[in-house]
């Protein structure tokens, strides 16, 4: 147990790489992250990305970057209630990282693709 309020408690160790695999080293979660800096901020529009996520492991994990204070979570309608999600700053804060391991695939992954940033349709529609 942690007795000194202002450390944090390490799942697995201090080193940095391992707390930042904590949080983002699953198979999903960086696509998720992906997604949000591209513009998409609802359920729906996250669960439509190609790489075809369950729907049940898409809630799982904006859960828990929500408790993470990575991602946040704002109604856009009351019945039936329903919410957009928005990266926070520590969210936001993973753009260079991502951004260098776009780079990084380019090199290494020939005829990999970028994906354009998401268009939003008109706030009429869900």
């Amino acid at each position: 147990m942690n007795d000194n309020p202002d450390q944090s408690t390490f799942e697995r160790s201090c080193c940095p790489i391992a707390c930042a695999l904590d949080q983002l080293g699953d198979k999903w979660t960086l696509l998720i992250i992906r997604d949000l800096l591209l513009g998409k901020k609802r359920y729906q529009e996250l669960i439509t990305s190609p790489e075809r996520i369950a729907t049940n492991i898409l809630a799982d994990r904006l859960k828990k970057l929500e408790i993470a204070g990575i991602v946040m979570q704002q109604a856009y309608q009351q019945k039936p209630l329903r919410h957009e999600y928005r990266l926070t700053k520590k969210g936001e804060d993973l753009r260079p990282i991502l951004e260098a391991l776009v780079k990084w695939g380019k090199v290494y992954y020939p005829g990999s693709m970028v994906f354009k940033p998401h268009e939003h349709r008109s706030s009429g529609e869900n």
